[in-house]
């Protein structure tokens, strides 16, 4: 890597590292990556005004070039809390302004990067708030391939591109998933529905499963309950608040720590959500009018569901896939 000094007026390059994670990984092959336990960044999506980018300066690494603020992860961060923790310190991104939709990851083995893709719910200003950032911009997608850009994020931009049009969304059959497992759901429907809501609430889906690309992704939810079952209470925000910040939502399948892991973790807004709608009549009629819905809103729609005929149903309404109910419990974080 070659060392350049700070051009005039630019900010001063920060002395020593701030964190045990700050540090060079460094390949067989000679290749130097940063980030000792792993790096993330944050792809900040604002449909009016599109994407988040931070012109890095030139003392960086690919010092020069348009990227997304990101940096290395502390030791037990998850993807998520890393991404947007680097990404308030470098441009100022306010707590609760942005909701994870969907990671990619790079894995090189002896390092990876994390890309978490996040939609912008509370519009904001970015800052230069660390000396980075040379400059801070909303670029519109269609603009973004003009910056020259840093070469990572070029090469995988393509790809993330496609994706920002992609929102999957889960259509559950409560009551076949909840009647699947003995474990006296009978005596109180209502009461099984909801634990079943509070462990959907921020669920994280592998892309394989989904047949999308990319590697984690936090659909919305829409669960379908019917009968004494529609007396089910609806998820508490709180219950979530660390959705997308732990096991899920690391930089693979061998991340485990969350929010909890740094006292500065920034505060989450939970990704995904669930959403109850309550059956007046049949359920398997409501199911197949929110997948219909869903399908011609332009959403990626999976239905969930063991029953033979309903899973027909479904599908001519427009479900992009059907899973059954043990796939659902397979993914959901165990219950306590």
């Amino acid at each position: 890597m070659t060392v350049v000094p700070p051009a005039p007026g630019e900010p001063r390059r920060p002395d020593g590292p701030r964190n045990p994670g700050d540090a060079w990984v460094v390949a067989a092959s000679g290749e130097k990556y940063w980030g000792r336990f792993g790096a993330a960044g944050l792809l900040a999506f604002d449909p009016a005004r599109g994407i988040l980018l931070q012109h890095r300066v030139s003392w960086s690494h690919f010092g020069g070039t348009w990227g997304l603020p990101g940096g290395a992860m502390h030791e037990g961060e998850s993807a998520i809390v890393g991404a947007v923790r680097e990404a308030q310190e470098e441009a100022g991104v306010p707590d609760g302004s942005v909701r994870p939709r969907f990671t990619s990851v790079l894995d090189l083995d002896v390092w990876s990067y994390t890309t978490v893709i996040a939609d912008v719910v509370r519009p904001f200003e970015p800052v230069i708030s660390d000396p980075e950032s040379v400059a801070l911009e909303w670029v519109p997608v269609d603009e973004v391939d003009s910056r020259p850009l840093h070469p990572g994020f070029g090469n995988a931009w393509p790809a993330l591109r496609a994706l920002l049009e992609v929102r999957p969304a889960l259509v559950v059959d409560a009551a076949n998933v909840v009647g699947s497992v003995p474990d006296g759901w009978w005596k109180d429907r209502a009461g099984a529905a909801t634990r079943l809501a509070s462990r959907l609430d921020g669920v994280a889906v592998p892309a394989s499963d989904l047949g999308i690309d990319g590697t984690l992704w936090f659909p919305e939810v829409a669960l379908v309950v019917e009968g004494k079952a529609r007396g089910i209470s609806a998820p508490s925000p709180s219950s979530s608040a660390g959705a997308g910040a732990g096991a899920g939502a690391g930089a693979g399948a061998g991340a485990s720590a969350g929010a909890g892991a740094d006292a500065m973790a920034p505060e989450l807004l939970p990704a995904g959500g669930v959403s109850v709608v309550r059956a007046e009549a049949a359920g398997d009629d409501t199911i197949v009018a929110e997948v219909e819905r869903r399908s011609r809103a332009g959403q990626y729609v999976v239905a969930v569901t063991s029953d033979r005929e309903l899973r027909n149903r479904v599908i001519e309404a427009g479900a992009a896939q059907v899973l059954p109910a043990g796939w659902l419990l397979g993914v959901l974080p165990q219950q306590a």
